[in-house]
């Protein structure tokens, strides 16, 4: 809450890496996407002593107007400098710059 991130969740019992992403990317912006390859994976504690393995994907728009969904507080494109300044959520400017994904300034 009060951070910002890329969309994302847990997969479904049976889903797809690649429908996850759709789905999820669809919930939480209002954009269909194609997914392309994997940007990258990273692990993340959570609650309980339990690890979450994140895997991001690469991914086109489709179709949609972007708008959040009912988890998120908004929803907008950032250039390299914008990211810089907002509050993130852990580790994600970091793992994007490894993965040399981050937009121009």
């Amino acid at each position: 809450m009060g951070l910002w991130s890329i969309p994302g969740g847990r997969l479904e019992p049976g889903e797809t890496d690649e429908a996850g992403v759709r789905r999820e990317v669809l919930e939480e912006t209002g954009l269909r996407v194609a997914v392309g390859r994997l940007a990258g994976t990273v692990d993340r504690p959570g609650p309980g002593g339990v690890t979450y393995v994140i895997r991001d994907y690469l991914a086109t728009v489709t179709d949609g107007v972007p708008a959040p969904g009912d988890d998120a507080a908004d929803v907008r494109w950032c250039g390299r400098a914008e990211l810089a300044r907002l509050p993130l959520s852990d580790g994600l400017l970091a793992a994007l710059a490894e993965w040399e994904l981050l937009p121009p300034g």
